[in-house]
């Protein structure tokens, strides 16, 4: 049966004190070079293996993670994310973790740093954010960086050395897979991409799916389509989308790039004597009924409450766990169709 050392044996094969392995094995208090060396040789040898949930659960420090998230209440989209916290606090309840949400509004930049100056009160230890407005995120992720708070983002990825982690899809990709399954569609024709309710410029997500959208049809090639932009938001939206629907009497497909394809689905489903190919992204109940209804051709499952799950359980594993936290996790991009949609509502 291997040996289990104690801190005593230890000490006894390093020749040094018992206090001195201590402090090497919390890193913790002075210890000189010489026994830094002795110590960590002996555990080396050993290949010792500290029990870090009885060290966590004698250490009386409690940790705070906040998440600052859109609210679902506003956004269905996000209500899984939500689902996916809920499920890691209640796994790890057991240690010292607190772990907070705070939402904001997805049409406001102001909600997003008003409730971010609300959630730098509670003084967390880490921030798990949607970054969904590229500016103002950089900025509050540069101030949790000077602050020595960890930041970790999930669904949009921004590029910052500051940044912890990220959890999601590579959104590059996720465009290319959009445009593939329109190719797929259509053998020719008008294609548009259709953003809904955020500014373009400060929307990285989009920008990402638009330029991989694009992508794959300039290596197409051929000249089979004409791809074209088309930025709508509330209240003129149906007013807007169906003068363009009108304009554009030779449209084929529509690539919607938020969770909001069911809007579109709702008006290009009563042309009559037409069928427009949508692609659209998520599997709230909206969008799954016009699936089942075969208005949305395929839907492109992001995951949210694995996403949320994921960001929040590596940062509670660094900090109970002592274990890295992967500076990637990119999910698989589920292509969703009527046929194995209700696989993915369980």
């Amino acid at each position: 049966m291997e040996k289990i050392y104690t801190i005593k044996d230890i000490a006894e094969l390093a020749k040094v004190s018992k206090g001195t392995v201590d402090r090497v094995l919390h890193k913790r208090g002075k210890v000189s070079q010489v026994a830094l060396d002795k110590v960590n040789a002996v555990l080396d040898r050993i290949d010792y293996q500290p029990n870090l949930i009885a060290r966590n659960l004698k250490n009386s420090k409690i940790y705070r993670i906040c998440v600052l998230l859109p609210n679902p209440k506003n956004d269905p989209y996000w209500q899984p994310c939500t689902e996916g916290i809920t499920a890691a606090k209640n796994e790890f309840k057991s240690f010292n973790i607190a772990v907070e949400i705070f939402f904001f509004n997805h049409n406001s930049t102001s909600s997003f740093l008003e409730m971010n100056e609300v959630l730098l009160k509670t003084s967390p230890d880490a921030v798990l954010l949607v970054p969904l407005f590229y500016k103002e995120a950089l900025g509050v992720i540069e101030n949790y960086n000077s602050l020595g708070i960890i930041s970790s983002t999930f669904n949009n990825q921004l590029q910052s050395s500051a940044i912890k982690s990220f959890v999601g899809q590579d959104l590059f990709q996720s465009g290319r897979v959009a445009a593939r399954l329109l190719d797929l569609l259509l053998q020719k024709g008008l294609v548009v991409i259709i953003h809904i309710d955020e500014k373009y410029k400060n929307a990285v997500h989009m920008q990402e799916k638009e330029k991989g959208f694009r992508n794959y049809f300039s290596e197409l090639g051929g000249g089979k389509f004409e791809i074209l932009t088309c930025k709508l938001k509330h209240p003129q939206f149906n007013i807007k989308l169906t003068d363009f629907l009108n304009m554009h009497s030779n449209l084929a497909g529509i690539f919607v790039t938020t969770s909001k394809a069911y809007q579109v689905a709702e008006i290009t489903s009563k042309i009559k004597d037409k069928k427009i190919a949508l692609v659209g992204y998520d599997l709230i109940e909206n969008n799954i009924d016009y699936l089942n209804k075969n208005a949305i051709d395929f839907l492109i499952h992001q995951n949210p409450k694995r996403q949320a799950y994921l960001g929040i359980t590596s940062l509670i594993e660094y900090f109970i766990f002592d274990k890295e936290i992967p500076s990637e996790q990119l999910l698989p991009i589920d292509i969703v169709t009527t046929e194995n949609a209700k696989n993915y509502m369980i």
